[in-house]
């Protein structure tokens, strides 16, 4: 009896089964596990760099997949990753028993792509003391790299290889006047070599003053709290937009890695020494044409000589002159320029720097105990 009741019920499950296989076929492709999502390996170029988080071209596998957040620094890093270099450098060095000349290592960096006919800018001090310098963009292409012109007073320098304007994807430049504490920051480079890293943070201070290779103050450096590294210096730091902001270019760090403090050249410095690096080799200066040096006692520079027929001459400044009996005969000392007094090189380098080639210049000298102005119309540093 048990038996059959038992073969009874297991013919009514085996026919409620094929009945309902037959009411309601499958389908053919398999179902996708819970929150399993394929995602291309390629992907449309955006033809818009500066929009780095556009949500109509992202997949719904991208928006299942990451936040808003990690969607827009993604797509950040994306778009501007073709346009960030990593330079090699190369030195020669004589051995001491066979005076043979070898070429060795001398340091690694960033860069990035300005334009599309191969200028590459990066830090002076990446470069500097270098017999050659490699420049390998993004898609891995070496290339040997030219020096264009370099700018120590403010750490930046400008190269040129010779790539085919297809592999050049020049940066998008930003502005550095409307930075404000708090905002995020982007920094992409090549930390301890390991290239195309990027890292987050935000704009911990501003108007910083740093050192340069030349020994003259940068004003107006950017600090920020992104991690900046050995090797990360002369790449660039991005605003949220994917524009560039500003170049890394030094930490402050007791044991030389990144300890959240980094500094950055704002970018409105670079867009005005660039094109003069491009064009002179050089930043185009405004000049007084006058050689001097600090006075022992006393404030002010003492006028060593004038540039014949230069700026400070033909306003009638005084340099040293020789006596009847050989000895040097003190002549002017400059004491101030427009309104700002004058106590070190390092101010007249800097009051220059505000000032054009061709305006005038109200000079403040002080001339046998006396003090007189006189105005000279400013020259330019590479005429």
């Amino acid at each position: 009896m048990k038996t059959s009741q038992f073969l009874l019920s297991f013919l009514i499950v085996v026919a409620a089964f094929a009945a309902g296989r037959y009411a309601f076929p499958t389908s053919t492709a398999p179902a996708a596990a819970p929150y399993e999502t394929t995602v291309s390996t390629t992907e449309t170029p955006v033809s818009n760099r500066g929009s780095s988080s556009d949500p109509g071209s992202l997949s719904a596998a991208e928006a299942l997949a990451y936040t808003p957040a990690e969607l827009h620094t993604i797509r950040l890093f994306e778009n501007a990753q073709p346009s960030v270099c990593f330079i090699t450098t190369k030195t020669q060095r004589r051995d001491f028993w066979t005076r043979n000349v070898t070429e060795v290592p001398a340091g690694s960096g960033s860069a990035f792509v300005w334009d599309d006919e191969g200028h590459i800018i990066t830090n002076y001090h990446v470069i500097r003391d270098a017999s050659r310098a490699i420049v390998t963009l993004a898609d891995g292409e070496e290339y040997e790299a030219e020096l264009v012109g370099v700018a120590r007073e403010k750490d930046l320098a400008v190269l040129k290889i010779a790539a085919p304007r297809k592999a050049l994807s020049p940066i998008p430049v930003g502005s550095s006047s409307d930075i404000r504490v708090g905002q995020a920051v982007y920094a992409i480079g090549n930390p301890f070599g390991l290239d195309q890293t990027l890292t987050t943070g935000i704009v911990s201070a501003l108007d910083r003053e740093i050192k340069s290779q030349a020994n003259v103050p940068i004003r107006g450096v950017i600090q920020s709290d992104a991690a900046i590294n050995p090797g990360n210096s002369g790449g660039p730091l991005l605003d949220s937009r994917g524009l560039l902001i500003g170049v890394n270019t030094a930490i402050y760090s007791p044991s030389g890695a990144s300890a959240g403090i980094g500094f950055s050249i704002p970018v409105d410095v670079v867009r005005y020494v660039v094109p003069d690096l491009i064009r002179y080799g050089e930043v185009r200066r405004a000049s007084l044409g006058i050689e001097f040096y600090p006075r022992w006692r006393g404030p002010g520079l003492v006028i060593d000589s004038t540039t014949p027929n230069g700026p400070a001459a033909l306003g009638g400044v005084r340099g040293l002159s020789p006596d009847g009996r050989g000895n040097r005969v003190l002549g002017d000392v400059l004491i101030g320029i427009n309104g700002k007094k004058v106590e070190t090189t390092t101010d007249v380098f800097l009051m220059l720097e505000e000032l054009e080639p061709g305006q005038q210049a109200r000079l403040k000298l002080l001339r046998e105990e006396r003090e007189v102005e006189v105005r000279v119309t400013l020259g330019s540093s590479v005429e």
